[in-house]
């Protein structure tokens, strides 16, 4: 089965674990965007990342993470709810060409930060920022729970314009009741580094973790299925809109007569009338009008 995550548990030991795979979300993220091999294997490995983090963290509201260099790929960002709702793009920069050989993460990306923002339905939001400083996506976001969760995490991610796919590893908090196992963590990381890419694409999930940890006792849960979807609004474009200010909003309006625009994830189309825009900006507290 496809686009779906599973959890696990080693009985009687601290660690956890996330499986995650992807074919008709990730599919349908490269339909709406046209991008090169090495950009859309990345998009791909940054829907998988979104998906384990988003329920790994166990947010009630929207977990996103962005990817942001001086290199050829100057964007990479990927969104996921708990709904299982998974949306991501990605943006070259004008003036830079991709490298001809050299196509891995670092070289596409260059030097840059990874954002990484908790948005809950109530509460505050949250960003926690780590540096490209590791080769691959993976290895960054292993840094990010280093410095933020401060609980050893280890991520394996794969993709190849097909299918996507992630392996998440944790180790839970220090618990006196796991300490007769104490090198569970050490023998579950090992035995997920034999893993391949081909096997985390294609192999049915239950397989693959039986073919890792058959000599463990594994608990796994009931699969949670994910899809494609975009959060987009009328309401969150004006909300943008009015971001750009009053006086830039008036200048495009002279010009066109109206506001012509579209998501960037899901490329649905968006008008903004002039007697609409005035609208916003004279009341931006207002809910989005709509003139029929």
């Amino acid at each position: 089965m496809t686009d779906q995550i599973q959890r696990f548990l080693f009985d009687n030991t601290d660690v956890r674990g996330e499986l995650v795979t992807l074919e008709s979300a990730y599919k349908e993220v490269l339909t709406r965007q046209a991008h090169p091999e090495p950009v859309t294997r990345l998009l791909g490995e940054l829907l998988a990342a979104v998906a384990l983090l988003t329920e790994t963290v166990k947010l009630d509201g929207t977990l996103s993470i962005e990817v942001r260099g001086q290199g050829a790929l100057s964007l990479l960002m990927a969104e996921s709810n708990p709904g299982g709702e998974l949306r991501a793009i990605a943006r070259l920069a004008d003036e830079q060409a991709l490298p001809a050989d050299n196509t891995d993460f670092r070289h596409l990306v260059g030097d840059g930060q990874i954002v990484i923002t908790l948005d809950p339905r109530e509460g505050n939001r949250y960003q926690g920022i780590v540096a490209l400083d590791a080769d691959t996506l993976a290895g960054c976001l292993e840094a990010y729970f280093a410095r933020s969760e401060q609980l050893p995490t280890r991520l394996w991610l794969a993709a190849d314009g097909q299918m996507a796919g992630g392996l998440l590893l944790q180790r839970l908090p220090h618990d006196e009741r796991y300490q007769q196992d104490a090198d569970a963590w050490n023998r579950c990381v090992k035995l997920a580094e034999t893993l391949s890419d081909e096997e985390l694409l294609t192999l049915e999930q239950r397989e693959l973790l039986f073919r890792l940890y058959h000599e463990e006792t594994t608990r796994v849960f009931d699969p949670k299925p994910l899809r494609f979807g975009c959060t987009c609004s009328r309401e969150r474009i004006a909300s943008a809109l009015l971001g750009l200010g009053a006086e830039e909003l008036r200048d495009i309006l002279e010009e066109q007569r109206a506001i012509e625009t579209q998501c960037h994830f899901c490329h649905t189309a968006y008008h903004f009338s002039a007697a609409e825009i005035e609208s916003l900006i004279e009341s931006p507290d207002s809910p989005s009008p709509t003139i029929h």
